[in-house]
């Protein structure tokens, strides 16, 4: 008896995005045994900073902000939300609340402490993405092409300012970018221009007239505390500086008794 054959199908494959695609990608590469081929063979190298990309010709951003004058009232919150537009609940910048324990036993003290990506000199964000979605420009600003961001949560993990999330809208990185903008068009950030007390400036690092260069040349000339960044042990050259930050806050505060999260927006 002559079983007849099956006529040929033709299969198609559903469009794919690039999520899909990349896990389906993976799978194969695991069914073959090449999986941890590739993987030796891809993965980037944390300690090595690609090109940067062009940006503002001649210039290097940075933002000085001054505790002294923050008053807490998250007015920079608000704008960056309204003018960037993170899901609800999610934030580019925010102002932590701390109470501090005096060694007197009086009445602690309160510190508010404004948060942002550091878009620093060496950011160890930049070369963990497998893709390239996370780069630096010539003007020092740290951006994500969500075009190209994949969601893996590399740069996230890697940021050791807790400046980074995963956009629950996009699944993509998210973050701070200086509002650069806003910056192009001659503009302040928004968190910049909507600070009541002027706690936040933002300048040229390499024009030695710039305001923040002032601010900053004129505080270490009238005060031995120096400026300051979070966490200089992790060599990543952060440029956001800030004035009048407690020492207990330079390199964390986690694991210390006596400061605690009062809260966070």
């Amino acid at each position: 008896m002559k079983i007849p054959e099956t006529p040929a199908r033709d299969v198609r494959l559903p469009e794919m995005g690039k999520r899909g695609f990349l896990h389906d990608l993976l799978a194969m590469a695991t069914g073959f045994g090449l999986a941890s081929t590739a993987q030796a063979s891809a993965l980037p190298d944390p300690h090595h900073q690609p090109p940067r990309r062009p940006g503002m010709p001649g210039k290097r951003f940075g933002m000085l902000v001054d505790i002294r004058k923050c008053i807490g009232c998250q007015a920079c919150t608000v704008s960056c939300s309204v003018e960037n537009q993170p899901p609800i609940g999610q934030f580019r910048t925010t102002v932590l609340q701390y109470e501090i324990d005096k060694p007197d036993g009086s009445m602690p003290a309160m510190v508010s402490l404004p948060r942002l990506c550091n878009h620093c000199e060496e950011p160890p964000c930049v070369p963990v993405c497998p893709v390239q979605a996370t780069f630096q420009r010539e003007d020092g600003i740290v951006l994500v092409d969500n075009e190209r961001c994949v969601g893996c949560g590399y740069c996230v993990q890697a940021c050791p300012y807790d400046a980074r999330f995963i956009n629950h809208e996009t699944q993509t990185a998210d973050k701070c970018t200086f509002c650069e903008h806003r910056l192009e068009v001659g503009l302040l950030p928004a968190c910049v221009e909507s600070c009541v007390g002027g706690a936040r400036v933002i300048g040229d690092l390499n024009d030695p007239g710039s305001e923040i260069n002032r601010r900053m040349q004129a505080h270490n000339q009238a005060h031995s505390d120096g400026i300051k960044v979070l966490k200089p042990d992790m060599k990543t050259q952060p440029r956001v500086f800030y004035i009048g930050l407690p020492d207990e806050f330079v390199n964390g505060v986690d694991g210390q008794a006596s400061v605690r999260l009062v809260a966070e927006h």
